[in-house]
């Protein structure tokens, strides 16, 4: 079972496959719950998100098209969602950005070759994110990581609305060209 290929396990994950589940839950069980303890810094709250990445992830499993992304990129952009869902409502004071730029998470126990790959792209992500101007790194992380909206951001970094959304959108634009991603609608 655990050689299957992510979206195999998702499948059976989706149509009730208890082993798959199981295969599934395991294989990906670190990262989600890792990424959601670098988000939140609870312990509980990482393992509540984690507990609902899954659920979602069976419920919608369904309607996963692997033509849009990977399996692991759906799964932990459910767990992101969930953690800044948690992080809005208990609206804690974020950590420094830079926190983020600094640290990676691991998972031993999934496959090298997925292992690889997926350090890989989050090398490349993580340099082209050093690659931005300070302040859009700041506004970017915040954004993205936090869930800040750009009122929030202006507030906490003492800037006007417009230059907040500006920086957020320039750094987007920047890391979409650095990193050649295409819109979605250029097949």
């Amino acid at each position: 079972m655990l050689a299957l290929s992510n979206e195999s396990l998702l499948a059976g994950l989706a149509s009730g496959d208890v082993e798959a589940a199981t295969a599934f839950v395991r294989r990906f069980q670190r990262r989600v719950f890792g990424l959601a303890f670098t988000i939140l810094r609870d312990a509980g709250a990482a393992e509540e998100v984690a507990q609902e990445t899954f659920v979602r992830a069976w419920r919608h499993g369904g309607a996963f098209d692997p033509r849009r992304g990977d399996v692991s990129t759906w799964l932990l952009t459910i767990t992101r969602n969930l953690s800044i869902d948690a992080l809005r409502m208990r609206r804690s004071e974020p950590i420094d950005p830079q926190v983020l730029l600094a640290g990676h998470a691991g998972d031993d126990d999934e496959p090298v070759e997925e292992r690889v790959t997926t350090r890989q792209e989050a090398r490349r992500v993580l340099d082209a994110t050093r690659r931005l101007p300070l302040e859009q790194q700041r506004a970017l992380l915040l954004s993205a990581f936090y869930g800040r909206t750009a009122r929030e951001i202006s507030e906490v970094e003492g800037i006007p609305l417009g230059t907040a959304k500006t920086r957020i959108r320039r750094a987007l634009i920047k890391l979409r060209d650095d990193l050649g991603v295409r819109e979605l609608d250029e097949s």
